[in-house]
């Protein structure tokens, strides 16, 4: 099968070699790697399906909150250890406080994802599956093996995915999200880049090298202006067309006198 082409139509480059994974924290279950200008998440609880555990998003959470204030990396890579990129999250609750706040770090970790000040790539090698689709959906690229499944299946068992309702309509039109998150039926990539949940579609033995490109050419641009660049396009997709109107004055402005700063 040809992969078809990125929404993006991103032009392939030389891929860049990637670093060396960290070995993984015992008992954590994601592998954390810093290197200049990126930040990589690596899922590494294969023996469960690559299922997100609270460890797994506290320790994430942390990395994203550190980088909101302090600002080094520039890219936030999302990838997974074996066949499966993620096939959800454990639920570990077992009473009203305990539940109540395992959805709060959950809602809390998804909401410092989407809008983090860095550029995420969703690197998704196998099925994804209910929160980790929801995952891969967030990043602002999402690379897609052709031979993963997509699916929401919460309803499956009788749960409603409200963490990654809350975000859905921003990538798809409703009459396309609903019927997703009420039968659960699977998608393929190919139907999942038609409706604009993911950004590329890449054959299983290129999807490393076209990560690879892609960050590299996310890095090649101004650091500034790609952090105001994602900043206003988030703040568009929530103003009013009048907010997003008088935002874009300020923004041109801020722009504008940067520029003429590199000049000096």
């Amino acid at each position: 099968m040809t992969a078809p082409n990125s929404l993006y139509n991103l032009p392939r480059m030389t891929s860049p070699s990637a670093p060396a994974p960290l070995a993984p924290s015992p008992g954590i279950g994601v592998v954390i790697q810093r290197i200049p200008d990126v930040l990589t998440f690596t899922l590494d609880n294969p023996n469960h399906g690559n299922q997100v555990t609270g460890a797994m998003l506290d320790t994430r959470l942390a990395e994203l909150r550190a980088e909101a204030s302090t600002r080094v990396a520039r890219v936030l890579r999302i990838r997974a250890r074996g066949k499966v990129f993620c096939t959800g999250r454990e639920r570990a609750g077992r009473d009203m406080d305990s539940i109540r706040k395992e959805a709060e770090r959950l809602v809390e970790f998804q909401r410092a994802l989407r809008t983090s000040p860095l550029i995420s790539v969703a690197e998704v090698q196998g099925d994804a599956l209910g929160f980790g689709f929801g995952l891969a959906i967030a990043c602002d690229f999402v690379l897609v093996a052709e031979n993963a499944s997509l699916a929401l299946p919460e309803m499956r068992s009788g749960l409603a995915p409200s963490d990654i309702v809350a975000c859905l309509g921003e990538y798809a039109l409703p009459r396309v999200a609903f019927p997703l998150v009420l039968f659960g039926d699977s998608i393929s990539p190919v139907r999942a880049l038609q409706v604009g949940l993911i950004s590329q579609i890449c054959a299983s033995e290129q999807l490393v090298g076209e990560a690879n490109a892609l960050v590299a050419r996310i890095l090649r641009l101004d650091r500034a202006a790609a952090r105001r660049c994602k900043e206003s396009f988030l703040a568009a997709q929530q103003n009013s067309f009048e907010q997003n109107c008088l935002r874009a004055v300020e923004a041109l402005t801020e722009d504008g006198q940067a520029r003429l700063d590199r000049k000096k």
